[in-house]
């Protein structure tokens, strides 16, 4: 069995009562030789030397175990994380960054662990307990910088603003008798303090917060105007009925949104460039092997696809997004789609360079073995283009994957020459062979629009891609530069064979994580809404077990609400509710029977079908109203003829009395004639009715009694009879 030792995966020594020990992977040297790992769950645990041999051997011979699952690890949206928690967070990062950045492995051993602890203590005023402290716990939580929230998001009712009552809330104030009980702060409150951090705090004259205060009680807490030397002065309330410099700086802290604020008062070139973290490096550039660095980049395929709902639908050009490993020139991920270039592709393509690529390569219809694409690790450091990575949303990759980002300078292309070179490859690979690729002279007089001869699918080309992919991972290199080392053990420049050499002897970075862990740090997020229907998503329409169990359709007859979901947009089979009290649970919702049409599509095809039904939907529109326009048009003439008609019988009849009065006769005389009309009658019409022979010798039909008159003749009777 083959056994891979990666930074970040857990081994469990098991024991006769099973319980065990449960051990963190935290580094690995560049010959595979030793590392250090941590007790996960002992509150008193330091790194242990351990080797590669002696794990290696534990886990063939069952003593140990890998396990796929990290209790650990946590994952919460950085929208979700309070101001407070933010802001412990960035304290206890900027603490022990240094050392489990630039001081690895000399942190992990003990005669240097101390002095290091020591120094960065005083230089951050606080403990050596405290950098301890620090440090298990992001040792034991996975390496992240989520690592180090605080714990007590769930007690007291955490994030959750109490209700607001009469009764004065907080510590008493001292001499009540002069200062008043005060105020709570109720949700009127917030609002002005809110409005008075956005006028007088967040601006670029940099004001500190007690000129917020001030200027926050001259506008909106004065009860009258007096004149001071000419100059109109506000009257403040008494002091009992404004809120304290305490309170103020209180719900500030707790609301703060730390780069709004530095962006407002600094502006976002001074953010991006000194204060933003996903910019920090720290000697990125030693130890080199799989791993360490990542490039990503994007490019729009010269080739034209068709929908996969309808072949007749051209869709366009789509994105391909590639993550190549700088160390062996490996394509450790990828991504196509019509998304991009953007966060959204770069997060779809990063997701896939943590997965299992045999499974992947197996939803295309391509089998392939672990040994052909072992890629499915993060890395240390990712290498970007300034367009899609420097986003916001990238922050999940520091927080969550422990990954750093560096933004490829505009004069510095070469960073990411390696990809950029990677995506000419593919199209001379592709273009003979794909039908609907771009021409140059397409503009020519007379030449053939290539557009039209669009015949993959999205599903196609990327199978295409992934063929390609494989055939450069085994093939060889010929511009590759090996070192000594490399050609002393006459290791061949073929991505595979140095990226197996690299982890043994160069290890690199590798981040294990399980799947799961990495879709839900990375899966784009949104919102959808509960409804006696469904969960309606994008117009698709899921259901999940506990939504059944909660009975959220019935509770949803009179009110609905929102929820927030992540989603795949390769697959939109399915999307996952996100467990806000349990980081990293999650409820996954299924689509309904009746959403075959979205079964088994990307979320490229279902937007592009929801705007070609919307298209229809509007020509339609535009002929029902062309429609209903005639048909307007066509009843009024009717009716402006029935009222002609009408007008000129009126002319001289009957009184309105009498017009009234005889409804029931006219209705039934009415009846009688259409009855006449409307009576069925099968085959010709022929007269068959026997002549009678008169007395003058002429002949003449029978003639029958009016059944209709003879009624009438009753009736008149009956009511004669009655008086």
């Amino acid at each position: 069995m083959s056994v891979n030792i990666s930074v970040n995966r857990l081994i469990k020594w098991e024991d006769e009562d099973g319980m065990g020990v449960t051990e963190r992977v935290l580094w690995v040297d560049e010959g595979g030789i030793i590392s250090y790992t941590i007790d996960v769950w002992s509150k008193n645990a330091l790194p242990t030397l351990r080797t590669i041999a002696e794990l290696t051997e534990a886990i063939e011979t069952g003593i140990a175990v890998m396990l796929d699952d990290d209790p650990t690890a946590r994952i919460v949206a950085e929208d979700k994380i309070s101001g407070r928690d933010k802001k412990i967070r960035e304290q206890a990062w900027s603490i022990i960054s240094s050392l489990v950045e630039d001081d690895d492995p000399a942190i992990y051993r003990r005669e240097k662990r101390g002095p290091l602890a020591e120094k960065t203590a005083e230089e951050f005023k606080v403990t050596k307990k405290t950098v301890y402290f620090y440090l298990r716990r992001y040792w034991q939580r996975s390496q992240t910088k989520n690592a180090l929230l605080p714990d007590y998001g769930k007690s007291g009712g955490r994030g959750k603003s109490k209700v607001v009552g009469e009764k004065k809330r907080g510590r008493p104030r001292k001499r009540p008798e002069i200062r008043g009980n005060g105020i709570n702060v109720d949700e009127e409150t917030k609002r002005i303090f809110r409005n008075a951090i956005k006028l007088y705090y967040n601006n670029r004259r940099e004001n500190p917060l007690t000129v917020a205060y001030t200027s926050m009680l001259r506008d909106f807490y004065g009860l009258e105007i007096k004149l001071v030397n000419g100059i109109e002065v506000p009257v403040l309330k008494p002091a009992d009925l404004i809120p304290t410099p305490e309170q103020f700086e209180y719900w500030f802290e707790k609301e703060k949104d730390v780069k709004k604020t530095t962006i407002a008062r600094k502006g976002r070139k001074d953010y991006e460039i000194n204060l933003r973290p996903l910019l920090r490096s720290s000697n990125a550039e030693r130890r080199i092997g799989p791993g360490h660095f990542y490039q990503i980049d994007a490019t729009v395929a010269d080739v034209y696809l068709v929908s996969s709902y309808n072949r007749q639908w051209i869709i366009g050009r789509p994105v391909i997004y590639v993550l190549i490993d700088v160390f062996s020139r490996m394509i450790v991920g990828v991504y196509v789609g019509l998304e991009g270039p953007s966060w959204l592709g770069a997060m779809m393509a990063l997701t896939n360079a943590g997965t299992d690529k045999v499974k992947f390569c197996k939803e295309y219809g391509i089998e392939i073995s672990e040994a052909e694409w072992p890629c499915k690790y993060m890395p240390k450091i990712i290498i970007a283009d300034r367009g899609e990575m420097l986003s916001d949303n990238s922050d999940s990759l520091v927080d969550s994957l422990d990954v750093r980002v560096r933004i490829a300078s505009a004069y510095r292309a070469d960073w990411k020459g390696i990809v950029e070179r990677h995506f000419r490859t593919i199209h001379e690979k592709v273009k003979p062979f794909t039908p609907g690729y771009v021409i140059e002279d397409l503009k020519k007089r007379g030449g053939k629009d290539y557009r039209q001869d669009a015949k993959l699918t999205i599903y196609e080309f990327t199978r295409i891609i992934l063929l390609c992919i494989l055939h450069h991972n085994s093939h060889y290199l010929a511009t590759y530069n090996r070192d000594e080392m490399m050609i002393e053990d006459d290791v061949e420049p073929i991505p595979i064979k140095l990226w197996h050499w690299g982890i043994v002897n160069r290890s690199g970075r590798l981040k294990y994580y399980t799947e799961d862990y990495i879709k839900l740090s990375l899966m784009p997020r949104d919102s959808a809404r509960v409804t006696r229907k469904g969960i309606i998503f994008k117009s698709m329409v899921y259901s999940c077990g506990r939504a059944i169990r909660e009975q959220w359709f019935d509770r949803a007859f009179k009110d609905t609400w929102q929820v927030d979901v992540s989603y795949d947009p390769r697959n939109m089979n399915s999307v996952y509710i996100r467990d806000i009290e349990e980081q990293g649970k999650y409820d996954k919702c299924h689509l309904w029977k009746g959403q075959g049409k979205y079964r088994g599509r990307t979320m490229d095809e279902i937007n592009y079908l929801l705007d070609y039904e919307e298209l229809l939907r509007q020509k339609s529109s535009y002929a029902g109203l062309q429609s209903e326009a005639e048909l307007s048009a066509q009843i009024d003439a009717i009716v402006d003829e029935g009222e002609r008609m009408s007008n000129e019988a009126g002319d001289g009849a009957e009184s309105k009395a009498s017009r009234v009065k005889g409804i029931r006769n006219h209705r039934q005389k009415e009846r009688e004639q259409m009855r006449e009309k409307e009576a069925f009658e099968l085959g010709e019409s022929v007269d068959t009715t026997p002549e009678i022979q008169a007395a003058d010798g002429s002949s003449e039909q029978p003639k029958t009694a009016n059944p209709g008159r003879m009624r009438m003749l009753r009736k008149k009777q009956e009511e004669r009879s009655h008086g």
